[in-house]
Order: C-alpha cells, then structure tokens, then sequence
C-alpha cells in the first residue's frame, strides 16, 4: 500500500538523510578506526541536540575523533583542556577594559572557547565543582551568564567530554546534576588485532588524510526538527516508560536485580533521551517510524549514567551495564 501523501515528502528526506549519514560515517572512516559503535552514539546525539560524555583509557582516539568530527560537520571547533586550577572564566570569557578612541574607558566582553559549535571538554573531571558549574549551564541552557549578562551560544552547539575511568587521583566526580545534562554516556572500548593493525599502517606513514565537511549548519538544525516529527507507536511509548520506572526499586515495575543494586534510578531526562536518540536511529536508517530494537540498541548509553548504585552493587562488582542488561531481558519483550 503506498503511503499517504502528506508522508511521502519526509519518507524522501529520510532516504536522503540515510544517504548523508552512510556519507558522514565514511568520512570519519578516513581517521577514525574500528569504533563503529562509538561514532554511531554521538551522531545520534548530535542530531538529537544532546552532550556526549565519553569514557576511555588515553589513547584511543577520543580527541581525534572529536576533531574529525566538527571538520566532517564543518563547524567551529574549541577545545578545553581541563585541570584543578581551571577557572569558570577560563571557559566563558570574562569583560576587560578597553580604551576608546575619545580616550575613556569601557568594558568589552571577551569570549571565552566556551563559544563555539563543538567543545572538546578533555579530562573534564579534573576541574572543580566550580568549574564544572560553569559547563552546567551552557550545557543546559545554551547560554552562558557574566557579571549579570546573559549570552547566547550559536547553535549548533554540541559538548564531547572525556573522562579517564582508571586514574582517580586529582579528580573530582561529576555531579548526578551535570551527569544528567550528558545525552549519552559512551564507552570507548580498546581495539581489536585488525584495528590496530591499521592504526601502525596509517600513523608511520607519511600520508595526510583530511576529511571534508559533508553538511551545513542549517541542514543539521532542520535534520533536528525532522527527528521529533518522527511517529513513535503507542506500545513503543508505553514499553519504554515501563522500561525507566522500572529503574527505580520503590516502583512496582522494579524486578528484583534493582531493588537490590539501585538506590535511585534514571530521570523523566532519560525518558525523554531514549525516546528521542530512537527517533534518530530509525530516520538516520532511512525508517520512519520507531522499533523496540531501537530503544534496546540505545538504552545502555541513554540510562548507565543515570542509574545510582549503592554500596551492595559496588562490593558484588555489578556495573550498570549489567543491570539494565537484565531489565531490558525482563521489561523488552
């Protein structure tokens, strides 16, 4: 049966999105090696307006891959190398006293990197809390507040942070406030035998690769508007409410594995992160509609930052992952 009129203007540009995408993962492909799963969450994200969060050893590409990124973009890059004695002014700028040409003086507001359309937020639980406050609300807000002026930042706007999950000294956890604000929380996983291989070939060689922007700004702020238009089917909607309530082990849709391990669980945020990061997966694969196997590829990344562990999950070893593994096998069906 063909489709209804109204929708076949949107099926086309789904196709074509589908198209764009293939054409982005491609070019990224040209610097960035065997991270499929990786590069796949914080498109979606991008597309989706939200902040990735990613966590790895040094090493393995989280830096290139951000840079690779806003170039295949083609948007303004800034990076923001984060340590204890960093200042909020460090990130958002600061008002200086210039003279003028009459001879008096007047403040002038300085940008600070915070003004860009990708922020590399390298290492960002090195900074204060103070610090990090300063990050909370340009994230949350698109806007960054100095001596009582509001600025807006330009959209697209987009933070990839990083975090080492092994060296703990010097650093300062990340607030469950500022966890949330993160669309997704990535897990960069140390290559296998072939990608590595690649890498050896592709560093000690003498070739220069670049990548090309394959977008404009104003077509990923209307790719933006098309995700939300995307239909989501009743029981999709419903599973995935279940799913989340069920994060919380005072609910009667909390198995038993949650009750156990989780003292509090995800947020309405994380609701509406997987719900909107599906939206994405299906139009980016050329689909106009939702499927549970969308909410199940993205419901780790969406949710392990947002579940809190208690003290029994920690000295058992369970991680996040595993659990909402087992909720997905329990609530997904």
């Amino acid at each position: 049966m063909s489709a209804p009129i109204k929708h076949q203007p949107m099926k086309l540009q789904a196709e074509h999105l589908k198209s764009v995408y293939a054409s982005l993962k491609q070019e990224l492909g040209k610097v960035i090696v065997g991270q499929d799963q990786i590069v796949d969450e914080v498109l979606i994200a991008f597309l989706c307006g939200g902040h990735v969060l990613l966590e790895g050893v040094p090493g393995l590409g989280k830096t290139t891959l951000v840079k690779a990124l806003a170039s295949t973009l083609g948007l303004k890059f800034s990076r923001i190398q984060f340590t204890p004695d960093l200042m909020p002014a460090d990130i958002v700028g600061t008002n200086i006293v210039q003279q003028t040409e009459t001879g008096g003086r007047v403040f002038v507001f300085e940008k600070g990197p915070i003004f860009a359309n990708m922020v590399l937020a390298d290492e960002i639980n090195r900074a204060t809390a103070k610090t990090q406050s300063a990050m909370l609300e340009a994230m949350a807000e698109r806007t960054v507040t100095v001596a009582g002026t509001t600025h807006k930042l330009e959209e697209p706007f987009l933070v990839l942070a990083t975090q080492n999950p092994i060296e703990q000294d010097g650093t300062y956890p990340l607030p469950e406030a500022q966890l949330d604000r993160f669309f997704f929380k990535s897990l960069v996983p140390f290559p296998d035998f072939e990608s590595l291989s690649i890498i050896v070939e592709r560093v000690l060689t003498n070739v220069t690769v670049e990548v090309e922007s394959r977008i404009t700004s104003t077509a990923i702020l209307r790719i933006r508007e098309m995700v939300r238009d995307v239909p989501l089917a009743q029981h999709v909607k419903d599973m995935t409410v279940k799913l989340v309530l069920a994060t919380h082990p005072e609910t009667k849709e909390a198995p038993q594995i949650i009750r156990k391990y989780v003292s509090c669980g995800a947020s309405p945020r994380g609701l509406i992160t997987l719900i909107h990061g599906a939206k994405a997966r299906a139009l980016v694969g050329g689909r106009l509609n939702v499927s549970i196997d969308d909410i199940r590829a993205l419901a780790i990344p969406a949710l392990r930052h947002r579940l809190l562990l208690n003290f029994e999950a920690e000295a058992d070893g369970v991680g996040s992952d595993f659990i909402i593994q087992k909720l997905l096998e329990v609530i997904v069906v």
